[in-house]
């Protein structure tokens, strides 16, 4: 065999050794990932019930403007079916509530999802409810009920008058108070 033909035939061989090592490690570093994503930690049912807005917050598309609808859809169905003085005073204790309980829940799902995760929406739910404590009690009340959803999506976006600082402080307080 002349000496050129075993040289190429030593080169083809190099390669394609090169290429089994890089498709191994490109497989190797995939299980490595699959292995880290497995034994992350996985939160407990309550947390993700909370911080999620009752699954809201798992919406492929605007996890927040889905908290904030649904919110605004549980304020609608108390609206028809509670006196409007009991309406204001459960809408009240559903946003003390719902800040204590989102704050608990951010701080155990941070440990598992990282910092302020996209699908802990419960502040963007405590956040439409507190403007919906002005509404007033006449024919026209579905027109603030839009406004304080819309309003409430804008400035949680756009974070106006220093609003995003409040995103500094540390774990669950940080997550709920930058909408609250």
């Amino acid at each position: 065999m002349p000496l050129s033909r075993l040289c190429m035939q030593v080169r083809i061989r190099r390669v394609r050794e090169c290429k089994e090592l890089k498709v191994e490690s490109y497989f190797r570093s995939q299980l490595s990932t699959l292995n880290s994503q497995l034994l992350m930690k996985r939160p407990s049912f309550l947390p993700v019930l909370i911080g999620t807005g009752f699954g809201s917050g798992f919406s492929p598309f605007a996890p927040g403007t889905a908290g904030a609808l649904l919110a605004s859809i549980i304020w609608i169905a108390l609206y028809f079916l509670l006196p409007f003085t009991a309406l204001l005073w459960t809408t009240a204790a559903l946003v003390v509530l719902f800040t204590f309980a989102g704050i608990w829940a951010a701080n155990k799902l941070e440990s598992c999802w990282g910092e302020d995760p996209s699908r802990v929406v419960v502040d963007e739910m405590v956040g439409v409810w507190i403007p919906l404590l002005a509404v007033p009690d006449n024919d026209r009340w579905y027109w603030y009920v839009i406004a304080a959803f819309a309003l409430f999506r804008i400035f949680d976006i756009v974070k106006p008058l220093g609003v995003r600082k409040m995103e500094n402080f540390k774990g669950g307080v940080g997550v709920m108070m930058d909408d609250v």
